[in-house]
């Protein structure tokens, strides 16, 4: 296994060609370092592991004849207004939604949609700068909030109806372009804004076996108007209170953060050896989810400061049906709540007979912990 990261690795020495700098933020610089390696060191595969290098790995992987989605396809999911209109141009079902150039009022546009609406960049992940909007006056000090998340990068904005009802999020694999779903996780939070931080994910889902279904044929009918063929897809999408099934974003990547842990395979088989396997081509056969219940608490950061410490975390991982209890913000870190923020306090894991059981877990879980900050 080769690891390449933006920053030498503090054991990059004693690892040679095991670890390598790849400068994402230069994608031809990452695409020639990865090319350069392989020349020294052939690789079999490339991969990414979140949204910054999945276009690069695609690049590179096609430049050295690996099994890979198209580039372009790739990009798609990158911007949220492509993905919008080639979603669109296929008639796959999503919220209306209108593109903002760079700097132009969003009046019209949000005129056009009607309220209530939310609003984000069209570049972010992990509900960055996604802010919900019910009147004008809201509207203006949201544009002004996101536009100052943007910085100096001058990007459009996209406004989208808001949809109301239940959400849920896929897990699955492309092979060949034919998807295979490995889960299909509830958000039994309900996500009406005005900011859209995640926190609980349950799987299996306890929505009906016929909504369950048109999921799955709403992410492969997603996946196939976007181009992409092969490896991992993360969808999230909303069900309305008639059951109408609408897609809000696709990923060309697995699960974010370390979300991943509540999933187990076969026996004791990871999400990220199954994207391994895919990518060597190797035998997928057998690797069914684990029968018992499983889910994960993304811990949210509900007030800015500079983290001091989380106590009660052997009282959380004492909690009947708890696995693990995963703290990823060191103490003496800032941490910042959405729409600013981008990420987590850390995490809960937990696996039970039921839906039910592993959500109660989590929720109690967390009950134990005190977040102190200073």
């Amino acid at each position: 296994m080769v690891v390449g990261s933006e920053h030498r690795q503090a054991m990059a020495k004693a690892m040679s060609d095991r670890a390598v700098v790849v400068p994402l933020a230069s994608p031809d610089a990452a695409l020639e370092a990865i090319v350069a390696l392989h020349g020294r060191t052939p690789l079999d595969a490339v991969l990414a592991v979140d949204d910054q290098g999945i276009v690069v790995a695609a690049r590179a992987a096609e430049r050295l004849g690996f099994r890979n989605n198209l580039p372009d396809a790739v990009s798609s999911t990158r911007n949220k207004a492509v993905m919008r209109e080639r979603l669109a141009t296929a008639n796959v079902a999503q919220p209306s939604f209108r593109i903002v150039p760079p700097g132009a009022d969003a009046t019209g546009a949000i005129t056009e949609i009607g309220f209530p609406c939310v609003i984000k960049p069209v570049s972010r992940s992990a509900s960055q700068g996604v802010i919900r909007v019910d009147n004008v006056e809201q509207t203006r000090e949201a544009v002004t909030r996101i536009r100052a998340i943007l910085g100096e990068c001058s990007e459009p904005l996209l406004v989208e109806q808001f949809v109301p009802g239940a959400e849920i999020a896929v897990e699955g694999l492309l092979v060949n372009g034919h998807l295979e779903v490995l889960a299909v996780f509830d958000k039994p939070d309900l996500m009406d804004g005005p900011y859209f931080e995640e926190s609980i994910y349950v799987t299996p889902s306890r929505h009906e076996v016929s909504v369950l279904a048109d999921v799955e044929r709403m992410t492969a009918r997603a996946t196939e108007a976007l181009g992409l063929q092969e490896g991992p897809v993360h969808a999230e999408m909303r069900i309305g209170p008639s059951g109408a099934v609408s897609i809000l974003e696709v990923a060309a990547r697995s699960i974010g953060g370390l979300c991943s842990r509540s999933l187990s395979f076969g026996v004791g088989v990871s999400l990220e050896e199954i994207i391994i396997r895919h990518a060597l081509g190797m035998d997928l056969d057998g690797l069914n989810r684990e029968s018992n219940a499983s889910g994960v608490m993304m811990l949210p950061i509900r007030t800015a400061g500079v983290l001091d410490r989380v106590s009660g975390q052997e009282r959380a991982r004492a909690v009947d049906g708890v696995v693990g209890v995963e703290i990823s913000i060191p103490p003496g870190r800032a941490v910042i709540p959405l729409p600013e923020g981008d990420r987590y306090l850390g995490f809960i894991f937990a696996r039970g007979a039921t839906p039910r059981d592993v959500e109660g877990a989590l929720r109690h879980a967390e009950f134990c912990l005190d977040v102190q900050l200073r």
